[in-house]
């Protein structure tokens, strides 16, 4: 993910992305992609990837996650997107 990318998300994040939840237990980083987060961590929806996995926020880093590992606060938002 390039500067600009992760700079995009860093502000969707800021904003509260899609949703947010707590992380149900430590998950460590597989691949580079991957979020790294410890049990009780906010973790910020920011969209859904594929089916059951997310990219979201966590400590000021962006990567993809396991749904059933963060317990979600309310309901998914839909993501709408803007042009500039």
């Amino acid at each position: 993910m390039d500067a600009a990318q992760l700079a995009r998300w860093t502000r969707f994040a800021a904003k509260g992305g899609i949703g947010r939840g707590t992380a149900l237990r430590d998950c460590v980083a597989e691949g580079p992609e991957d979020l790294m987060f410890m049990q009780g961590d906010e973790i910020v929806f920011l969209m859904s990837v594929a089916d059951g996995r997310y990219l979201g926020y966590c400590e000021g880093v962006v990567g993809q996650f396991s749904g059933p590992d963060v317990q979600l606060h309310g309901k998914l938002k839909k993501a709408v997107f803007a042009r500039r």
